[in-house]
């Protein structure tokens, strides 16, 4: 495999494993090079004709060994991977003295069990990798859950959509009731059915709208004994002409800025999880968040406040404690709160605060840099 294709130069040779996610996406420039950023037009050829993927895997890069042609491996979503090839891949990376980097994402498996998760942690941690947390709950969580001290920086994760590309729009404005958004894929960490179903039976306004933005389902969702709910999700959403649904291949920066420019909610029924990506989305635009109470999303909210920042304080609802069969009712309070606030406040851009997402933008990508370089967290 020849590197001619990629020269070495000013800027670091990054591939993000992988690259679809909002956060990996935008963490190209500055000395940062992104082999496969998911939002180029033209991505560079590491050999003639071959360009790394956006949604990369472990064993597409070991079938294209030496990795003399990137400088940088930053992991993300790990239990995608089997631990053997995640060893593998590590080990690959030594011989081409690639540096590897990992973002802890969450704090619980998306996939697989607790065990595997924990031992690809494992082998993260044997091989003297750097981590970054994205809040200090999160890196102390996983200290307790590994028994270890991390090397871990904390960066906070950051916009979704840029700044650039949100300064000059404005929100839609409604032609008469509220309309909440609830997009992403189908996962365990969040419950979409019930508040779908909530949404739909709890009110008879025919002004009220409901926007699903969903990732492409895949045959794991639809085999027998799936965990995903996606059909019941389909099938409480078509029985209401008021709720709409969009199906992309991977929402893009454009599509989720499309719907929350038409909305006035975000709802983000999650069950468990460290961070959301969500959340700041909703701090950009001035939606008003209906948010669980769980993980780390609340010192995400804190954060802001810290920094003088004015952003919307979520309609939180508690689903870290009771009985699940109480989740329902409090959602379903959180919602009507929430919509009485939406109609009593326009919702706007702010742009002092898009200043500091330039800003802190800046500082994350310093950080980033320091930590491809070799620094130490």
């Amino acid at each position: 495999m020849s590197a001619e294709s990629v020269p070495k130069g000013s800027s670091l040779r990054v591939v993000h494993l992988p690259a679809r996610t909002p956060y990996a996406r935008k963490l190209n420039g500055a000395g940062i090079h992104a082999l496969n950023a998911y939002s180029a037009t033209e991505l560079p050829e590491i050999s003639p004709g071959v360009t790394v993927p956006p949604d990369v895997t472990a064993s597409w890069l070991l079938s294209h060994t030496p990795l003399d042609w990137l400088d940088v491996l930053h992991l993300h979503h790990i239990d995608l991977e089997t631990p053997a090839d995640l060893e593998r891949l590590l080990d690959a990376c030594a011989r081409a003295d690639v540096r590897v980097v990992f973002t802890a994402h969450d704090t619980q498996p998306m996939i697989d069990g607790m065990d595997s998760f924990v031992r690809r942690l494992g082998l993260l941690l044997a091989a003297e990798v750097p981590w970054i947390c994205l809040t200090e709950g999160s890196r102390t969580d996983l200290a307790t859950i590994l028994g270890a001290k991390l090397p871990a920086a904390v960066i906070p994760h950051g916009y979704v959509v840029p700044p650039e590309t949100v300064r000059h729009r404005a929100h839609r404005p409604a032609d008469s009731g509220v309309r909440s958004l609830l997009y992403g894929a189908v996962r365990a960490s969040r419950d979409q059915v019930s508040p779908v179903v909530n949404w739909s039976l709890s009110n008879s306004h025919a002004s009220r709208a409901l926007h699903l933005l969903l990732r492409a389902a895949s045959p794991a969702d639809f085999t027998k004994g799936a965990t995903s709910k996606l059909p019941m999700l389909l099938d409480a959403a078509r029985s209401d002409p008021r709720i709409s649904i969009t199906l992309r291949p991977y929402p893009t920066d454009a599509e989720v800025l499309e719907a929350a420019l038409g909305s006035d909610l975000l709802l983000l029924p999650y069950l468990w999880g460290t961070h959301s990506g969500q959340l700041e989305l909703a701090f950009d635009l001035g939606l008003i968040p209906v948010c669980s109470r769980v993980g780390h999303l609340h010192e995400q909210f804190e954060l802001h406040r810290q920094h003088g920042q004015a952003v919307p304080e979520p309609e939180w609802f508690d689903w870290t404690a009771g009985h699940p069969n109480l989740f329902g009712e409090r959602f379903l309070a959180a919602l009507e709160t929430a919509t009485t606030r939406a109609t009593a406040t326009r919702r706007r851009i702010d742009h002092k605060f898009l200043d500091y997402r330039v800003d802190e933008h800046e500082r994350v990508l310093a950080a980033h840099l320091a930590l491809y370089e070799g620094g130490t967290p």
